[in-house]
Order: structure tokens, then sequence, then C-alpha cells
């Protein structure tokens, strides 16, 4: 079992940045692939980035070139460095943690990020 704990969101202005953190129990963090999720109202959770256990990043169309997803295995922590923010990224952002080695899917409890014009 993998728990997570997002943190960071919170109100921002248009344009500005924001960091999310999202911490890992457990000592199997630098084995798992981890996504950053986001659910704005009224609207499917969608994939905004995903990191791999090696290091290999993508992104959605929506936040390439504005948001970075880094990890730091030695804390047990995934990033979420979101800049040039607009109120169309104003959503509930969820961390999510992938086993490879036998599927097992791990939610955190989201961090609210609001964008204001």
């Amino acid at each position: 079992q993998v728990q997570l704990v997002e943190s960071g969101g919170g109100l921002v202005q248009a344009g500005g940045s924001l960091r999310l953190s999202c911490v890992a129990s457990g000592s199997i963090f630098s084995t798992l692939a981890m996504n950053w999720y986001r659910q704005a109202p009224g609207k499917q959770r969608e994939l905004a980035a995903t990191i791999t256990s090696g290091g290999i990043t993508i992104y959605s169309d929506s936040v390439k070139g504005r948001f970075t997803i880094s990890r730091d295995n030695a804390k047990n922590t995934v990033y979420l460095q979101m800049s040039r923010l607009n109120p169309e990224d104003t959503a509930v952002y969820y961390c999510k943690a992938k086993w490879p080695r036998n599927g097992a899917a791990f939610w955190g409890q989201g961090t609210q990020v609001t964008v204001s014009d």
C-alpha cells in the first residue's frame, strides 16, 4: 500500500506560477510511475503529466510547455511546476502512483488550484 499526500495548491492570478508536491509513503517510490491528473468542475478527470521510474516525462497538449513534472526519489516526492497559469487550469489536482510490477494504482486526496482572471 502506498499513501500519497499532495500539497501546494492555492489561489493564483492568471500568468502566475505554483508548484505542487506529492509525497509517497513506503520504500518502493523509485519503482513507481507517477502521474498528475486534474479535474475541473463538471468535467472528467484528465491526465496532465507523467513521469516514469526512469525519468521519462509525458505531457498533455493542454499543459505542454507550461508545466514540468519531476521527481526526487531520495525524498519520495513528485512535483508539478506550473507556470503561465490561466483560469482553464482551475481544478483539483491529484497525484497517482502506479506500480508496474502488478499494476496497482494509488491516489492522493487532491489539492485545489484556482486561477483568477
